[in-house]
């Protein structure tokens, strides 16, 4: 663990790092390096003289520089490169950096840039950052989380590499995922960077490109079955809680048949949140609301087909059918709201190998006795909007172009203003693009994609497309988990959460405008969700601090990029 601490001045109020480390291993600590920016005085106590370049800058003038060597690359993975190399190098600047030009730049450290960081991981391999438990350490998992950097910890995020964004197993390069995650919680949601870890729980890999690659990193071993991957995970929660016992433990990427179960084995025994199932759902409820409420409709009057039936369309299927069970509808009517889809068409009672979660969605045979089709051992997704008529489908499948042209003027000629959401993301899974939504149904569509997209221009106009970016929901919650130090994730504080960021949707105000805020305002929505989700913890009993008004707590958990004065270690 790294030696320093923050302290206050007794008599000025203000901070100040406390460390025993000088020379070259300062200077190459991302976390205490501040580079030119080091004072006359410090460079002599630290035994700096002679190592930096003797003119000493502020951190807007290193910013300034870092934008303009920034702009010299081309291509979204080579910035993406540029800013981890900073992000290893420079945690202050980093983060300053991303705070003035996050629209710019979130696209670039997080979705969609980061799937191809991922993939290219082992042949890239520059420097480690985070920890690597694989299941060949299972009985040194306490000694392995000791070993890590920053002394304190309040926020994990932990992943398996199983089910990455829409690209699949990533086996060891999933740790990017991580580490991108708390990038986002630290811009947006004001998380501090020293007291958070990532973590990827190496237990192999069914990629098999990935295993005949000589240069990857992971264990070389096919992905270990269920009781032992059990015994694993329940060893490393069990240390985990252990060594944190109040820590804010988010799940990333977990595959579909571990994601919920995991969530449900250990969110009552600690603080855990899967962003994949909760925050994805967060988002995507909100902007469904933000539509229903811009088109003066009902939840409950709503039907909706989602087009991939894994671990995030069942958490946004999930979610919907919570908030309309809220708003009154009987649970067997809500149910029979929702059509799932996956690779064999309409999920139904007949489907084969059907998670407990898509059970409470399957159809039987009566719901469909009146369709007029040949195979109803699978059905299509057109068939599926032909019979149906939705007023929303949702797209998380990782099929590019499944939305297509048939299929969306369809729903278009059923209802006047169809609520598209194609989700899956990187970029090229999209299952369509806003631009062919847009052409298609003579902009009468309300969409939010997965992926960022450029404006569309369209019959005169400029048509902004809102993204539906966990970006918007996970910093909040977490920033309000946090600051009340929640002993769990209760479903009332996502629904408190939800409500919070759909309230600031545009199009409330104006049908035309985007359905969600734009990522540039995600700190100032962060905000709002975290003073919401710290009401309900408390409301709940669920917060263990209690002693402060919530949004004075928020204000002391915040952290900004900016350099303190140091002094040495006695």
């Amino acid at each position: 663990m790294l030696d320093f601490k923050i302290k206050r001045d007794a008599k000025t109020n203000s901070k100040f790092i406390v460390t025993s480390l000088s020379g070259k291993p300062l200077l190459t600590t991302p976390q205490l390096n501040k580079s030119t920016a080091f004072t006359k005085d410090e460079r002599k106590a630290f035994g700096l003289l002679g190592k930096l370049p003797p003119h000493i800058e502020t951190l807007k003038q290193q910013v300034e520089r870092s934008y303009e060597q920034y702009l010299q690359y081309k291509t979204p993975i080579q910035k993406n490169r540029y800013l981890m190399n900073m992000h290893d190098k420079n945690e202050v600047l980093f983060y300053k950096l991303l705070e003035d030009h996050i629209e710019e730049m979130m696209p670039i450290i997080y979705t969609p840039t980061i799937g191809e960081a991922v993939k290219k991981y082992s042949c890239e391999f520059r420097q480690p950052r985070g920890l690597y438990i694989s299941y060949p350490d299972l009985h040194n998992i306490e000694q392995i989380l000791d070993s890590r950097s920053n002394p304190e910890i309040d926020l994990i995020v932990v992943t398996d590499g199983e089910g990455v964004l829409g690209i699949g197993d990533q086996g060891i390069g999933a740790i990017d995922i991580p580490i991108g995650k708390l990038a986002v919680y630290t811009v947006c949601g004001g998380i501090n960077p020293l007291r958070t870890l990532p973590i990827l729980l190496d237990v192999g890999t069914n990629n098999e490109k990935l295993l005949n690659d000589p240069m990857y990193l992971g264990w070389r071993h096919k992905r270990i079955s269920s009781k032992e991957y059990d015994k694993f995970i329940d060893e490393f929660m069990r240390i985990v809680k252990k060594k944190f016992p109040r820590v804010f433990l988010h799940w990333e990427d977990f595959g579909r048949d571990n994601a919920h179960r995991n969530l449900e084995i250990y969110r009552d025994k600690l603080c855990s949140f899967n962003d994949d199932i909760q925050g994805t759902a967060v988002v995507t409820l909100a902007a469904i609301l933000a539509a229903v409420t811009a088109k003066k409709e009902k939840l409950g009057d709503q039907q909706v087909i989602v087009f991939g039936a894994g671990t995030a369309g069942v958490g946004i299927t999930e979610q919907i059918y919570s908030a309309m069970l809220r708003e009154g509808l009987p649970e067997k009517e809500a149910r029979s709201r929702f059509w799932l889809i996956d690779k064999d068409g309409l999920v139904t009672a007949d489907t084969n190998n059907l998670t407990n979660e898509q059970k409470i969605f399957a159809h039987n045979k009566t719901t469909l006795k009146n369709w007029q089709i040949k195979n109803k051992k699978h059905i299509p997704l057109y068939e599926v909007v032909k019979h149906v008529k939705p007023t929303i489908l949702i797209g998380s499948s990782g099929v590019a172009g499944a939305f297509t042209k048939q299929i969306v003027q369809l729903m278009a000629k059923q209802i006047k203003r169809p609520v598209i959401l194609p989700l899956s993301n990187p970029t090229e899974r999209a299952e369509a693009t806003p631009r062919d939504i847009i052409t298609w149904t003579d902009n009468k569509a309300l969409i939010a994609t997965g992926s960022p997209f450029s404006p569309v221009k369209y019959k005169n106009k400029t048509i902004t497309v809102a993204q539906c970016n966990n970006a918007l929901s996970f910093p909040g919650i977490g920033l309000g988990i946090l600051a009340v130090k929640a002993k769990r994730v209760s479903d009332d504080m996502l629904w408190a959460a939800t409500q919070a960021l759909y309230k600031h949707a545009p199009i409330i105000k104006n049908i035309n405008m985007p359905l969600l805020p734009k990522v540039v305002d995600a700190k100032k929505v962060a905000m709002k969700i975290a003073v919401a989700v710290a009401k309900q913890a408390t409301a709940e009993n669920l917060a263990a601090i209690k002693t402060k008004p919530i949004k004075e707590l928020i204000k002391a958990q915040l952290w900004e990029p900016k350099y303190l004065p140091y002094k040495k270690k006695k």
